[in-house]
């Protein structure tokens, strides 16, 4: 892109006073990809930065800039997350440096060839990194956003509703027989995964907070829409032996986070000004979760969560 574009931003200004590396860009680049930011590639002399500007939708998500920062350098003390260069939380800015690599997708998980194993373990270091700041309840999350859409008459789909108490049934078990807190980064989707050829990097911050390994195993797989294979590959992965009580929990949290993420996608529809089908994006999260939760999967795991209770 033409550094003029940026340079017509209203508070670019301001950060280029703030932050000298700014000033020091040769060349800015727009980057495809972020939901819930703006993300730019700096180049200096020799070096390369990512620069990502939010866009004053964090409250509405619950995401905390300040959390997300402190976090994302206890990230990169556990050596999955690139170094924070800097980071202005209050106006929902960090500059990170540059991963030469390649940018997952869901695809690069269902194709096998050892890609979910070097997932497992990059998140397994994640894992056993410091612990994060704050906590992380997805439960808690799912029925603010589901509060804020009912008050401001966002898109709720047909039975979404009527689903809830089957949601809420799950939750139940998972939260009666909790795991141990670790640092989880709670939006694992494939694109937050990048592959330098020898090391998996994990990025992006911004739902990170202490919650147990199966939401962050689980959120992947409903995210990816991992088949049975896949998932069990996954987690035995993880815990470096076959658990089916974990693949279960893993199960579970697939079907509760879908759910969720659905009415993040109707409040994104209404408030985001990034170009992005919203909308079609949570449907097709409602219709993978609407069939598990009507059919045998949704059984099974319930069965299966009182078994090892």
């Amino acid at each position: 892109m033409n550094m003029n574009d940026l340079a017509g931003h209203p508070r670019w200004n301001e950060l280029k006073a703030r932050i000298p590396l700014l000033s020091a860009a040769l060349r800015i680049e727009s980057l495809k990809g972020g939901l819930t930011n703006s993300n730019y590639k700096l180049e200096t002399d020799g070096h390369h930065f990512v620069l990502r500007m939010g866009n004053g939708s964090a409250n509405l998500l619950g995401i905390d800039r300040f959390r997300e920062a402190s976090n994302s350098k206890l990230a990169n003390l556990s050596g999955v997350a690139p170094e924070v260069i800097r980071s202005l939380p209050g106006e929902e800015v960090m500059i990170i440096k540059w991963i030469e690599g390649k940018t997952l997708h869901s695809e690069d998980l269902q194709a096998g060839s050892g890609m979910l194993s070097r997932i497992a373990d990059a998140i397994r270091r994640l894992h056993a990194g410091k612990p994060f700041e704050g906590r992380f309840n997805f439960t808690t999350l799912r029925r603010s956003y589901l509060k804020k859409v009912k008050e401001a008459g966002y898109f709720i789909p047909d039975q979404y509703l009527e689903m809830e108490p089957l949601v809420i049934k799950l939750e139940h078990l998972i939260n009666d027989d909790p795991e141990l807190m670790v640092p989880c980064h709670n939006d694992l989707l494939a694109e937050n995964f990048m592959d330098d050829g020898s090391k998996i990097w994990i990025i992006d911050y911004e739902y990170s907070g202490q919650n147990e390994a199966s939401f962050d195993i689980g959120n992947l797989a409903g995210e990816s829409l991992l088949n049975d294979k896949a998932i069990t590959e996954l987690c035995d992965a993880y815990w470096n032996e076959h658990r089916p009580e974990k693949i279960a929990r893993a199960l579970a949290w697939s079907m509760i986070s879908r759910y969720g993420w659905v009415m993040w996608a109707s409040i994104q529809d209404a408030i985001s000004p990034i170009a992005f089908d919203f909308k079609s994006w949570g449907m097709e999260k409602w219709s993978s979760v609407h069939t598990d939760i009507q059919g045998d999967r949704y059984r099974e795991v319930i069965s299966m969560l009182k078994k090892h209770r």
